[in-house]
C-alpha cells in the first residue's frame, strides 16, 4: 500500500478524518476517507467474590457467580442508553494500562488491584483506525467516581451469565461489551481467567 496524497477533512477534540488517495495491493488507485482516533480501553472489571468458588453463607454453602461491572449510559449516535463495559479513549501520550486505569476510576469509582490485557481488535476497520484493548480487572476496591460534565453514567454489577443472556437477546448492543462479554465467558467456561 502506498498514500499518493492525504488532506484532514476534520479535525475535532476526538478524531480527524483524512481523505487519502491510495494504491492498494493489488495496484487499486482509490480515495480512502479513514477517522483517525487515538485508541481506546475497555475494562472487564469482575467481582472477585467467584474467586472463592463456594461461599460459606449462614445456611451452609451457596454457590456465587463472578459478577461484571456494567454501566449504563445515553448514546447520541444510538439514540438510546446502552449497557457497556466501562471504557474511554487513550489520551495523547498515554500508554494503554493508565489509561484503562484512569477511565474505570473516573467512571465507575473502582480501581483494580490486578490488570491484564485480554483482546485486542479494530471495531470497523472499513473506515476508522481505532483500535480497543480490553483489560480484565480484579481485585475491585470502590471509590468515588470522577465523571466529566456531560457523562451521566449508572453503574450496576451483574452475573456473567445474566451479561452474557442480555447479549443474547439484544439487550447489550454494544461491540466492545458483547467481545468482552463473550471472551469472559468462553475463558470461564474452560478455567478461571
Amino acid at each position: 500500500m502506498r498514500i499518493l496524497s492525504s488532506k484532514v477533512a476534520y479535525r475535532g477534540p476526538i478524531f480527524q478524518v483524512t481523505s487519502d488517495q491510495v494504491r492498494e495491493p493489488g495496484g487499486i488507485r482509490t480515495r480512502r476517507d479513514i477517522v483517525r482516533h487515538s485508541g481506546s480501553v475497555v475494562i472487564l472489571a469482575v467481582d472477585e467474590g467467584w474467586k472463592a468458588g463456594k461461599l460459606r453463607g449462614r445456611r451452609g454453602v451457596a454457590n456465587r457467580e463472578m459478577r461484571i461491572l456494567l454501566e449504563r449510559q445515553y448514546r447520541y449516535a444510538a439514540n438510546q442508553f446502552l449497557w457497556e463495559l466501562p471504557a474511554g479513549r487513550i489520551d495523547e501520550g498515554e500508554d494503554e494500562l493508565p489509561a484503562a486505569q484512569r477511565e474505570l476510576l473516573e467512571e465507575t469509582g473502582f480501581k483494580a488491584e490486578h490488570w491484564r490485557r485480554v483482546l485486542y481488535f479494530y471495531p470497523s476497520p472499513g473506515f476508522l483506525d481505532e483500535t480497543m484493548a480490553i483489560y480484565l480487572a480484579t481485585g475491585l476496591k470502590r471509590g468515588a467516581a470522577q465523571l466529566e460534565a456531560d457523562e451521566a453514567i449508572r453503574t450496576r454489577f451483574f452475573p456473567l451469565s445474566k451479561a452474557v443472556t442480555m447479549v443474547m437477546n439484544g439487550k447489550i448492543a454494544d461491540g466492545k461489551t458483547i467481545a468482552g462479554m463473550l471472551w469472559l465467558a468462553r475463558k470461564r467456561g474452560e478455567k478461571s481467567p
